[in-house]
């Protein structure tokens, strides 16, 4: 396929995942309850600790994701990725003269081959990117999510969060998606949204906490501890998966186009750039 093909079946593509996700809002979103379920980690024990300490990124626990390059509305590169006191910030932003060329960068990061395993409590700490047409996303994957297997227990793509509600604007935009991918990206694929959860406080501005408690039967996600929806679709992953941290552009081949988050292209300041700050990500295990 040529350049135009692919901007085209991207943007048929990107119209359709916003179309559905509008749908979604009305009918799969939730507030957090006055009293929701909380989790307790007494019980669990701290395996993996990133606490984000020194002046760059641990290379014996991240990796760019997949590879940096062509990355649906932009570009991947490792260097949008930095730490600094304590904090991970990738960051979304234009670039004249990018590593591969002009146009919109971001970065995926990864744990895959350096620290993999399953089952577990999952959490991040962060703040979200302040950007149309973009978003950020804590999330978990192995291979074979990618792969036409039809039997999601092989691996999933399991979304603790995506955060593509910026656009909406105000309080309206607090909120984030948890999602469940399997059997490949194409029209076989399975996909699941487990729930849209409006937050109580504005998460572009304060940190908050998004777990998942990953068992043999269920998922169970939660925000600031307080649980927000569970399932077991596609019998959930019993293989190992890898953690990602990520941020993405709208669109297709290097070209922003409008999607579920917007249009990156509708950000008010000429010189626009979004921050996902992320203070750190642990993963526990029963003791027992």
């Amino acid at each position: 396929m040529n350049l135009w093909t692919d901007v085209f079946l991207g943007k048929a593509a990107n119209f359709l995942t916003a179309f559905v996700n509008v749908f979604l809002m009305i009918f799969n979103t939730s507030h957090m309850e006055a009293k929701p379920v909380s989790l307790s980690l007494d019980d669990y024990r701290l395996v993996f600790s990133e606490e984000f300490d020194g002046n760059s990124l641990d290379r014996s626990v991240w990796r760019p994701h997949n590879k940096e390059g062509l990355r649906k509305g932009g570009y991947w590169s490792f260097d949008q990725a930095s730490v600094k006191d304590g904090f991970l910030t990738i960051r979304t932003e234009y670039l004249d003269n990018g590593k591969f060329g002009s146009g919109w960068y971001t970065a995926g990061i990864s744990t895959k081959g350096l620290y993999e395993r399953k089952y577990g409590y999952y959490e991040c700490r962060c703040k979200l990117p302040k950007g149309k047409g973009m978003w950020s996303a804590f999330w978990l994957t192995n291979s074979n999510a990618s792969k036409v297997l039809n039997d999601g227990t092989k691996g999933q793509e399991i979304d603790v969060f995506e955060s593509p509600f910026y656009y909406l604007n105000g309080e309206r935009s607090w909120k984030i998606t948890s999602n469940i991918h399997y059997n490949g990206y194409e029209l076989q694929t399975k996909y699941k949204n487990v729930r849209i959860t409006a937050l109580d406080n504005d998460p572009y501005e304060n940190f908050n906490t998004y777990g998942l408690l990953w068992t043999e039967n269920e998922y169970v996600f939660y925000i600031n501890g307080h649980e927000i929806a569970r399932t077991s679709y596609g019998g959930v992953s019993r293989e190992d998966e890898f953690m990602i941290l990520s941020c993405e552009v709208d669109g297709a081949a290097a070209t922003p186009t409008f999607g579920w988050s917007g249009n990156i292209k509708r950000n008010e300041a000429d010189s626009f750039k979004a921050d996902f700050i992320v203070d750190y990500v642990r993963v526990y295990e029963p003791k027992q």
